[in-house]
This record gives C-alpha cells, sequence and structure tokens, in this order.
C-alpha cells in the first residue's frame, strides 16, 4: 500500500517545524547566544514551542501512518492530519505572541492530544476487533 494521505500533513508539520527552528536560530544569532537559553525568555519561549513541536509531531504523525497503513478512510485521515495541524499552528502561535495568548496554547495542545487518543484508541479497537 502506497502512503497518499500522511505525507501531505508530515510536509506541512514539517516546514512548520523548519519555521521555528527558524526563529531560534535567527534569534541566536541576533543576540549572540550560542548554548543553552542563558536565561533569556524570549529564547527559551523560541526553544520551547520548537521543542514541543518535535515532542509530539513524531508521535502524532506514525499514529497516522499506522492508520493509513491499516486503511483507514481518506476522510478520517484528513480529519486527522486537519487536527494535528491545527492543534500545532495554534500552539506554535499562541508561544510566539508577546504576550503569550495561553488560550491558543491550550487549545493547540487539546487539538493534538485529541487527535492522537482519538487515533490511538482507533488504531487499538481495529488491531482487536
Amino acid at each position: 500500500m502506497t502512503l497518499t494521505i500522511t505525507p501531505i500533513y508530515a510536509a506541512l508539520i514539517v516546514l512548520l517545524f523548519l519555521g521555528l527552528s527558524w526563529r531560534v536560530i535567527l534569534y541566536r544569532r541576533a543576540n549572540r547566544l550560542s548554548l543553552g537559553d542563558t536565561g533569556d525568555k524570549n529564547l527559551l519561549k523560541r526553544m520551547r514551542a520548537q521543542a514541543n513541536c518535535a515532542e509530539y509531531a513524531p508521535l502524532a504523525l506514525l499514529l497516522m501512518v499506522m492508520s493509513e497503513l491499516m486503511g483507514s478512510p481518506a476522510v478520517a485521515l484528513h480529519l486527522m492530519g486537519l487536527t494535528l495541524l491545527a492543534g500545532r499552528v495554534l500552539h506554535s502561535l499562541g508561544f510566539a505572541a508577546t504576550p503569550q495568548k495561553i488560550v491558543l496554547r491550550q487549545l493547540g495542545m487539546l487539538l493534538t492530544l485529541l487527535m492522537m487518543a482519538v487515533t490511538a484508541l482507533g488504531l487499538l479497537a481495529h488491531a482487536v476487533i
């Protein structure tokens, strides 16, 4: 079976991650900060936004890959991908705002975790039944 839907969302999320990474790199260059966060809250905020994406996105995308390989309907896969992408974008926007927009961060995490939980339960049900 060929993956046709998950790669779309994987590519979009990688582009988001690259944007978050670029924000860290540019800030480090502008402020001549090489290692760690040196107590700089603006740098720490950027680093955590990037790290949070790196922590959640791979596992969520793995769940999508397994779902697609197990034959999930295209509409379900697009719902998974859109929910994950929306969650990651909202979380990033909430982190990027100064001051932070906590409601966007919370909604972003809710969407991300909801996608992961529903997908994991769907995989489990499909495997058991």
